[in-house]
C-alpha cells in the first residue's frame, strides 16, 4: 500500500511562510504527477497545486502568485512552499497524486492566525 508522510505544518502568522514536505514510496513518485490537496471541516478536500514533471504545474487560483510546488526526485519528495499565507489558508494539507489514489496519509495542519 502506498504510503504519504507529510511534514512542516504549524502555526504561523499572517503574512509568513511555511514549507511543506512529502515523502512517498519511490514506484509512485517516478511515474506519477504528484499534488497538493487540502481540507477544513465541513468542506470538500481541494486541490491546491500539481506537479507533472518536468517543472510543468498547476495552482488553484485562491494560491496562485502565494504557493510553489516542487519535487526533489532523487529523494522521492514533493514539497510545497506558502508564502504571504492568509487566515483561509488554514486547513489540513495532504499531498497524493494527481488523480488521487484511495490511500492518504495523516495531514499536516496548517493554521494562519495572528
Amino acid at each position: 500500500q502506498v504510503q504519504f508522510v507529510e511534514s512542516g505544518g504549524g502555526l504561523v502568522q499572517p503574512g509568513g511562510s511555511l514549507r511543506l514536505s512529502c515523502g512517498t514510496s519511490g514506484s509512485i513518485f517516478s511515474i506519477s504527477a504528484m499534488g497538493w490537496y487540502r481540507q477544513v471541516p465541513g468542506k470538500q478536500r481541494e486541490l491546491v497545486a500539481v506537479e507533472f514533471g518536468g517543472g510543468s504545474t498547476h495552482y488553484a487560483d485562491s494560491v496562485k502568485g502565494r504557493f510553489t510546488i516542487s519535487r526533489d526526485n532523487a529523494k522521492n519528495t514533493v514539497y510545497l512552499q506558502m508564502n504571504s499565507l492568509k487566515p483561509e489558508d488554514t486547513a489540513v494539507y495532504y499531498c497524493n497524486t494527481f488523480g488521487p489514489l484511495d490511500s492518504w496519509g495523516q495531514g499536516i495542519q496548517v493554521t494562519v492566525s495572528s
